[in-house]
């Protein structure tokens, strides 16, 4: 059965039209406390979100559901996704809740949901809370059995040391200095917190949300203020969050931007070296650059690819027994410490290897050298443009171009009507004229709203869209 509600990850729109609508999250929390049971205790769900205005809409609707099916809710405000995470297991919550649509304008918003065990939920599972939705609540809690709700003032203070907690013993950041841009997002307290409280000089930006400023012209998908902050600084490293504060794009003291399949190349050799590298290999998407496979080949590290989504790349680390996986977006999953991506982590990994060679971020962050990918967003208005002839016929076209020396990935975003078109291979010019060929075919296929830019990993500036 096809889920209507559910995509890639949660439940995602433009905030105040469906589905994010109050109307449905009240919807969506009653179904929840009609399907999930988890034992006779009273249940307990935590709620999370980032910096959206929208989030105060939202926030009072699902607790209003939770409360009437007879679940306790703890509010915890603005926070990372991964801290919601961490919470439903420490908390032994059984449920977390995040409020955010990640890297997207504050006009979009999310409804994301974790297990007890600090996972997200399984597709199984959001369909069974799709059907309870369809049919509507059977049952309420009497007066007597309404849920009551909370706010825990420390969530905050617990998240920072946790994350504090992944920092190798014995090491500080004692004389780095550091820019983080936190995006105006769910980090804008406890990013620069953690960094401060292991030492480092700390230059935060993004860190004064006004519920409309979330990721606009800043943080992990436009790194560029970020960049020359840390040139004007003269800083060591330049660290870049999205609007929830779970992926991550790292800078190098000379204003280079490194993705997140070079800071997954650091952590794996890292690990690797040490023998904590569990399963030998590293997990990422199809969009990974084939630069990051030759290299974990010469290193003797496999590299298992999953279809785009942080949540294909954590269900295939769990089936292999891995431990390290992520996207070349900067979602990186360290399983020895979190369930979910958490750019916080990721980044103390990275710092981590910078303080213990005592060499530069540009040194250390960049290992190989990409091969030539560019990708082009299209975004339409309707219809189904993998579904045309045409642009089946460019794409297969493509493919015999490239032949054995590159690749081609052509998906559908499962957050937005976008069609996304990746190429990679030695020859940037023939790698150019496959995408812009079969982009043309897909604006000739249907009604297009808008074309978003290119991005070359060879220049440094991948950072697909995942």
């Amino acid at each position: 059965m096809s889920r209507k509600l559910f995509g890639t990850d949660g439940i995602r729109g433009t905030a105040n039209s469906e589905p994010m609508t109050p109307e449905t999250a009240l919807k969506v929390a009653m179904a929840v406390g009609e399907c999930f049971q988890n034992g006779s205790h009273k249940h307990l769900v935590v709620i999370g979100k980032d910096t959206r205005l929208s989030g105060y809409m939202l926030e009072p609707a699902l607790t209003a559901g939770f409360v009437t099916m007879g679940m306790d809710v703890v509010l915890v405000g603005p926070l990372p996704t991964p801290a919601i995470a961490m919470l439903t297991r420490s908390l032994r919550a059984d449920l977390g809740v995040v409020l955010s649509a990640s890297h997207n304008p504050y006009g979009d918003n999310g409804i994301k949901l974790f297990g007890r065990d600090g996972y997200k939920l399984s597709d199984e599972f959001e369909q069974k809370i799709e059907t309870c939705l369809d049919k509507g609540p059977s049952r309420r809690a009497s007066p007597a059995e309404l849920g009551r709700v909370k706010r825990l003032d420390d969530a905050g203070g617990r998240y920072i040391e946790f994350v504090k907690q992944s920092f190798p013993k014995g090491l500080r950041l004692d004389g780095l200095r550091i820019v983080v841009d936190c995006a105006h997002g769910a980090a804008y307290r406890v990013a620069p917190t953690v960094f401060w409280e292991l030492g480092a000089e700390v230059f935060s930006l993004g860190v004064s949300p006004d519920g409309l400023n979330i990721n606009r012209e800043c943080g992990a998908l436009e790194p560029e203020q970020m960049r020359r902050e840390v040139l004007a600084r003269r800083a060591d490293i330049g660290i870049a969050l999205d609007g929830d504060a779970d992926r991550l794009i790292i800078a190098d003291e000379r204003g280079i931007i490194l993705d997140g399949d070079q800071l997954m190349a650091l952590i794996a050799t890292g690990l690797a070296r040490g023998g904590r590298l569990s399963g030998g290999a590293l997990v990422a998407t199809v969009m990974s650059n084939l630069g990051l496979e030759r290299f974990l080949v010469g290193h003797n590290i496999g590299l298992h690819r999953t279809a785009v989504g942080d949540r294909h790349v954590v269900e295939k680390m769990r089936a292999l027994g891995c431990n390290l996986g992520g996207e070349q977006s900067g979602h990186i999953i360290l399983s020895d410490y979190a369930t979910t991506g958490d750019g916080l982590i990721a980044a103390l990994q990275v710092l981590a290897s910078i303080v213990e060679t005592s060499r530069r971020a540009s040194e250390v962050c960049r290992l190989f050298t990409p091969v030539p990918q560019l990708l082009r967003n299209v975004r339409f208005a309707e219809g189904d443009p993998l579904g045309s002839a045409a642009v089946n016929r460019a794409i297969d076209d493509g493919k015999g171009r490239l032949g054995t020396a590159g690749r081609l990935v052509i998906r559908k975003s499962g957050t937005e009507p976008v069609i996304r078109v990746m190429a990679e291979g030695e020859d940037e010019e023939l790698v150019a004229a496959v995408v812009d060929n079969i982009c043309g075919a897909i604006v000739g296929a249907v009604a297009v709203t808008e074309e978003s830019g290119y991005r070359v990993a060879r220049l440094g500036s991948a950072q697909a869209a995942e």
